[in-house]
């Protein structure tokens, strides 16, 4: 097991220590000596970097430039911890310079940052979930309940995305614009909009005669509407 993450500009990174000899007392060095900080092996003008074409969780490419190495991570009172560094910057100024690192120092500079890109549709899918349907904002104290909840609601997640695609297969999902915000792609938001839009649709209501201002709802409606609007607030 492994774990790629992005490094702080500040690591404290350190070489191997060196070999103890023979007649060498006290006791072993954790560490050898210091490396140069992040930050200034990005500034250094001598920093080797070479160019790379990565590609991106949208399908598209990205060329940037990755300067690497090893060394160990280490602050007073841990376990120095070798890691694979990598930095990352823009020829063309778009994004700003990133580092990353992983646990396993043999990790390919390349394998490490393309690791890395994976985790945006990750992090997508936990901040959708979290605004559309709860996750992580369940009312139970029950360490059961919560594990039991959180499971159907990612599978939610996924059970809208198919029914957004069974309803749109080409694709053209309706996208709600508002005065301040315009999209030009559908979101999550969009997704639950036209499901809901779908499920809706399919109720009758009929107005009564001789009463214009009265709409009469079903009870099964009336009590699916409601559910919703607690669900969508959190308090399901």
């Amino acid at each position: 097991m492994r774990l790629i993450a992005p490094l702080r500009k500040n690591a404290a990174l350190f070489d191997e220590p060196p070999a103890r000899g023979p007649r060498t007392r006290g006791r072993p060095r954790k560490v050898g000596g210091r490396q140069p900080t992040p930050a200034a092996t990005r500034d250094d003008p001598a920093t080797a970097w070479r160019p790379v074409e990565l590609t991106r969780y949208d399908g598209s490419t990205r060329r940037l430039e990755l300067a690497t190495g090893t060394a160990l991570w280490y602050h007073s009172g841990t376990i120095a911890l070798a890691i694979r560094w990598v930095l990352t910057r823009d020829p063309a100024g778009a994004i700003e310079p990133r580092g990353y690192f992983s646990t396993e120092p043999a990790d390919p500079a390349e394998a490490v940052v393309a690791e890395f890109l994976k985790r945006w549709p990750i992090e997508t899918t936990f901040e959708e979930s979290r605004a559309q349907l709860g996750v992580e904002t369940q009312r139970q104290w029950s360490d059961l309940a919560i594990e039991r909840e959180t499971p159907c609601l990612f599978g939610l997640y996924s059970v809208v995305a198919l029914l957004t695609k069974a309803l749109h297969a080409d694709a053209a999902v309706p996208v709600q614009a508002t005065a301040w915000y315009r999209k030009t792609t559908a979101t999550f938001a969009d997704c639950m909009a036209t499901v809901r839009r779908r499920c809706w649709g399919l109720e009758d209501s009929h107005d009564p005669p001789g009463e214009p201002g009265v709409v009469r709802i079903p009870r099964p409606l009336l009590d699916r509407l409601r559910n919703e609007v607690c669900y969508s607030h959190g308090s399901a």
